[in-house]
């Protein structure tokens, strides 16, 4: 089994406020159908009120993030057999955000 990282980012929802309702009961659905698999690792969405910090090798901390790529919105882990089976849920879950998804592949670490 692999681990696969889900995600999007927040400005990839594009949605009115009267279509969030709908969007947080279908990814609570879709989230709920992994749970039933038992693919689910993890699924959350960032909270975006708390800003990042970086912590050095010495324990010392910098506000803010490596910078280019933010990451925000949502992220989900899956550990499934193949990466067919990552995108599969993938699709079901931009079907259930309104939004694409991206799935990256966690390298093998046994001792992980």
């Amino acid at each position: 089994m692999t681990k696969y990282a889900i995600w999007f980012p927040s400005e990839a929802m594009q949605l009115t406020p009267e279509e969030m309702p709908q969007v947080v009961t279908d990814s609570h659905a879709a989230v709920q159908e992994m749970k039933d698999a038992g693919v689910l690792v993890f699924a959350g969405g960032i909270d975006e009120s708390v800003a990042p910090v970086l912590v050095d090798r010495d324990g010392s901390t910098t506000p803010g993030g490596f910078g280019g790529r933010v990451l925000d919105g949502g992220l989900t882990v899956v550990d499934v057999p193949t990466q067919e089976d990552a995108l599969c849920w993938a699709a079901r879950l931009a079907q259930a955000c309104r939004c694409p998804q991206e799935v990256r592949a966690y390298g093998d670490d046994p001792d992980a």
